[in-house]
């Protein structure tokens, strides 16, 4: 079984999840090991199964309890929070990166999961938001096996899944391709706003893209359904650039920057009501400044703090690389939480951030703005002062 894992490991880095739940499949045919099941629930989740994705973390969860071992009821706890949160469950998802750290407080990518979903948290609408409500269970009831839809064939065998592999080449079932599998979402900065469409295996030759100074097009057929995934946004909340706005389309999303003609100008919808003129008034919210992060006398874009010998990163500078694994990359996380906070978050970020030394971030002003941080260097790590 070790050859099917390691097959399923270079399946998962090569982003063909299909073949990798094949072969962590067959070799969970033999042996229900947590570490499996986790490889496995990676790649349900990254292909938008969640239910499958979540029922095979529960699994691990319980497997891990069994054996004692804290290591991986910890990993099994944190990839179980990182499911709920795709699943857009925030309290279920704290609850679950909390038991991590009983087990394991320095697993790798816990603070930065811990910092996202608490910010998410507290968007929804704090403790008051039904998608905050904690109704999971420590030790989760025993696993069901989820109904497949269909079947893989993996050498002849046959396996359980979501998806269809004939002689190891994947093979999309169309019937669980449509519309309702595409969703778009939006953030924005003091200059542009940036519309993301997530699909699975978008027709990079055929997407017709369409940005106008007050609306957005964008439209592409889905695999072999005969529908057309169609997006009409008009009018914009305000008008855009579309002179310099830019597209890029890859087989999993399509990214639309759209330049703001007002700069700062923050947008409350990407589509304006029906009582609001495109031509936002001058009395619009304005996005504030970075002043902590830029020199006012200059026009510099913002920079971010850094403990990089290379002194601060200018983030509008840096091309932004694809990224589907969950998010994982935790400079790509923190640019995009600080560029969507609230003044008070920002502070609370350079605060803790800068006294700390970088080994500490909270985006709690409330609790920030009273107390000091210490340097807490990694383990193994011994923190000097200056000239020592």
């Amino acid at each position: 079984m070790t050859s099917e894992i390691s097959k399923g490991d270079a399946a998962l880095d090569n982003k063909d999840y299909v073949l990798a739940i094949a072969h962590f499949s067959k070799a969970l045919l033999s042996t229900q090991a947590p570490t499996w099941l986790l490889k496995r629930a990676t790649a349900y989740h990254r292909l938008g199964q969640f239910e499958h994705a979540l029922a095979d973390a529960n699994s691990a969860v319980l497997v891990a309890l069994g054996r004692g071992k804290r290591e991986l009821i910890a990993d099994a706890y944190f990839r179980r929070g990182i499911v709920l949160h795709g699943m857009k469950q925030y309290g279920n998802s704290r609850m679950c990166f909390h038991w991590t750290r009983q087990y394991n407080e320095k697993l790798n990518g816990l603070s930065m999961w811990i910092a996202k979903v608490t910010a998410d948290y507290d968007a929804a609408g704090g403790d008051e938001a039904e998608c905050n409500a904690v109704t999971i269970k420590e030790v989760p009831d025993k696993i069901e096996p989820l109904p497949p839809s269909s079947t893989l064939v993996l050498n002849g065998e046959e396996i359980s899944s979501p998806m269809t592999i004939s002689a190891g080449k994947k093979v999309m079932d169309s019937t669980t391709t449509s519309t309702s599998n595409v969703r778009h979402e939006w953030y924005q900065s003091q200059n542009a706003v940036t519309v993301e469409i997530l699909a699975k295996n978008i027709p990079i030759g055929t997407t017709d893209i369409k940005i106008m100074k007050t609306s957005l097009e964008v439209s592409f057929p889905i695999g072999t359904s005969q529908q057309t995934y169609s997006l009409h946004i008009n009018p914009l909340f305000a008008e855009i650039d579309s002179t310099k706005s830019t597209f890029r389309v890859a087989t999993h999303k399509i990214e639309v920057i759209l330049q703001k003609s007002k700069y700062g100008l923050k947008w409350s919808a990407l589509e304006a009501t029906k009582s609001q003129n495109v031509s936002v008034s001058s009395e619009a919210t304005m996005i504030p400044p970075l002043d902590v992060m830029c020199d006012k006398s200059s026009s510099k874009p913002p920079v971010y703090p850094t403990s990089s010998k290379s002194g601060p990163k200018n983030w509008d500078t840096l091309v932004q690389d694809e990224n589907d694994d969950d998010n994982d990359g935790p400079d790509a996380f923190f640019k995009t939480l600080y560029k969507n906070a609230d003044p008070d978050t920002k502070r609370a970020m350079m605060k803790s951030f800068q006294e700390s030394n970088g080994t500490s971030l909270s985006t709690q002003w409330s609790d920030v703005s009273s107390r000091t941080f210490e340097t807490v260097p990694p383990q193994g790590v011994e923190a000097k002062k200056w000239g020592d």
